[in-house]
């Protein structure tokens, strides 16, 4: 009887102090595309927020609490996103990292600035994520399509002016809008677009719509899109012996693009935010990633970044309360893997826009 007692005891003490604990950690979410034909940035964004967390939980966390990662799946989905938002109000979750695709940050924005809680994309790139914002809750660390449409649009003038080019888009936020943005700074110029279509996203065959580019003697494709369809357009435009350039933009920042390719995707062009992992800054945990199997591609380092700011903030606040966090992001700079930065009054950050990268023989370089 003594033995169970003693046993009681214990199992009482250890759980009160594990509810100690509990009521000391502050929970943390990165949400995106963990299944479906855009996992591989899911993955991107999973790798960087376990990885933000482990390093601020072994620095003490934030004000004292440990940090608990919550992971949500919304596929790109926006009724899955807005679904995985409210399941995350049930978990009590301070701040979320994400969402990836646009159409799913977007109304799952309604849900956090409803709620409170602080929202910093690291991906989504539509401009209406910030310039529609539904309240104050809403930031992002990467830039906006509109700065990358008009990267792109000088591109294609300045090379393609004269040429045939066609903008196609798949209907997605993010596609549509990028093609969109793409070619009114491409005719603002004064180039003319000979093409404009949409495709349907997930399908296998493509060979309708590169048949009507090698009908109309396509110089240059651009593809508002994802690197799923974008390879198997340009795998099949070689197929048919086509050499028109394709041209995209951020989507196409996973090592998945050449996987789905091969050697028909040396030589695409695509723009992103200049890449974190090249600034000799980053060397350290560049390789931290590297020694744990995972490259540091694509979206890895601005989910790390997005967590990093949030802990940042509210380090500053001196509280991990969410009224209190976003008062600090409003009114502060932070010292990231992607450079020190801040947010304007929309929540837009300010950090460096969109450059030029090159597929080569089976990655990608600036060009």
């Amino acid at each position: 009887m003594k033995k169970l007692i003693t046993i009681l005891v214990a199992f009482t003490a250890m759980s009160i102090s594990s509810a100690f604990a509990g009521s000391h950690a502050v929970k943390v979410a990165t949400v995106g595309p963990m299944s479906g034909q855009y996992a591989s940035f899911g993955e991107q964004m999973k790798a960087g927020a376990e990885m933000a967390v482990a390093d601020i939980n072994a620095n003490g966390g934030v004000n004292g609490a440990m940090i608990e990662l919550v992971v949500g799946d919304d596929a790109c989905d926006p009724k899955q996103a807005v679904a995985v938002a409210n399941d995350l109000v049930g978990q009590g979750v301070s701040f979320v990292a994400g969402h990836f695709c646009s159409g799913s940050s977007i109304p799952a924005s309604s849900v956090y600035n409803e709620e409170g809680i602080i929202q910093i994309s690291p991906a989504s790139t539509n401009p209406a994520l910030t310039d529609e914002r539904p309240g104050p809750y809403t930031h992002r660390v990467c830039g906006r399509d509109d700065q990358q449409g008009e990267v792109a649009g000088q591109y294609l003038y300045d090379n393609y002016s004269g040429k045939k080019v066609a903008i196609v888009h798949d209907k997605t936020a993010y596609g549509k809008g990028l093609a969109d943005a793409t070619m009114a700074a491409f005719e603002a110029l004064g180039g003319k677009t000979a093409l404009y279509e949409a495709y349907t996203a997930g399908e296998k065959d493509y060979s309708a719509l590169v048949s009507k580019l090698k009908q109309n003697g396509i110089d240059a494709l651009y593809v508002g899109g994802y690197h799923t369809e974008a390879g198997l357009m340009v795998r099949q435009m070689r197929d048919q012996g086509m050499d028109t350039q394709l041209i995209s933009g951020d989507a196409l920042v996973t090592l998945e693009y050449w996987a789905i390719t091969g050697d028909a995707g040396q030589g695409t062009l695509m723009t992103f935010s200049p890449d974190p992992a090249k600034d000799p800054a980053n060397a350290g945990l560049v390789k931290k990633f590297n020694d744990a199997g995972i490259t540091p591609e694509g979206y890895v380092l601005y989910t790390y970044a997005a967590i990093q700011t949030w802990a940042q903030a509210a380090a500053a606040a001196g509280s991990n309360d969410s009224d209190a966090v976003l008062d600090a992001l409003g009114s502060g700079s932070f010292n990231t893997v992607l450079g020190s930065l801040s947010f304007d009054d929309k929540g837009d950050v300010t950090l460096p826009g969109y450059v030029w990268y090159i597929w080569d023989k089976g990655g990608y370089d600036y060009l």
